[in-house]
């Protein structure tokens, strides 16, 4: 049956996803986030690095990858569900990496770039899809800070990053995003980058755009997720910088860093 205008009315503000994931950040200070790339991890993988996650205190996942040469996109979400029950949330790096096996979906816009295929393009061909699975999707402005190389989002994306001594650059996007009706902004330097999102980006977007920051990329100690936490970001997203340690110890060590209460 298709929608009325009274059924439009009374829809809430935002979905259950969203909802759990603002309240998650306000009670514990900020939320740990593990990223898990499908296209670096077989779904045995996926699903015992989604297990000790959990129990080192992560409090949800993204999953998605900037090019899926392998694998099934449903099955590697799947696999993360089997092995927790922590939120799981499709992190896409393209249109075809929509999941009914998600919890729900970050609608990426790259408000970075100018590239028209990541700032609406690939978002037309996976709206219907994502409508008929009933999909929750979380509108989201995304921008790629500079982290001194050249990252693998930059390079599929074929987007300059924004430059990391300009935070006035950034502010004007991040209020533009918020002007279009996103609702989180996310500040990523990219995987495998050199260096983190700068404190003072970080500080001027919270001050200035008012809207919950996801901040991931180069994070590599929880004292750097602390400073992050400390700085106005309400998600830490850490991945890559986990793999040559995915052990409980580890992932609690961030955690305890993140969680400011």
């Amino acid at each position: 049956m298709p929608s009325t205008g009274d059924d439009i009315q009374r829809s809430p503000e935002f979905g259950p996803v969203e909802t759990h994931l603002r309240e998650m950040a306000s009670e514990r200070g900020a939320a740990f986030c593990i990223l898990l790339d499908p296209d670096r991890n077989t779904p045995d993988e996926l699903s015992m690095a989604a297990g000790i996650s959990q129990e080192g205190g992560a409090d949800f996942f993204l999953v998605g990858s900037s090019l899926m040469v392998r694998g099934n996109f449903d099955q590697a979400v799947a696999a993360v569900k089997k092995g927790s029950d922590l939120p799981v949330v499709v992190f896409p790096g393209h249109s075809s990496q929509v999941s009914g096996e998600a919890d729900a979906i970050l609608f990426l816009s790259l408000i970075s770039g100018r590239n028209a295929d990541y700032l609406i393009g690939q978002h037309v061909l996976a709206a219907p899809r994502i409508h008929e699975l009933g999909l929750e999707a979380i509108p989201t402005g995304y921008m790629l800070i500079d982290s001194g190389r050249i990252t693998s989002v930059q390079y599929m994306s074929m987007t300059a990053p924004m430059p990391r001594d300009k935070p006035d650059i950034v502010v004007a996007h991040a209020l533009a995003a918020r002007f279009l009706g996103m609702r989180f902004i996310y500040l990523e330097g990219g995987s495998g980058g050199e260096r983190d999102v700068p404190e003072e980006i970080i500080e001027e977007v919270a001050r200035t755009a008012a809207l919950p920051l996801i901040v991931g990329g180069g994070i590599r100690t929880p004292e750097a997720a602390r400073s992050k936490v400390k700085a106005g970001a309400s998600y830490i997203v850490i991945g890559n910088s986990l793999e040559d340690e995915w052990t409980t110890s580890r992932i609690r060590e961030i955690s305890e860093a993140v969680h400011l209460r």
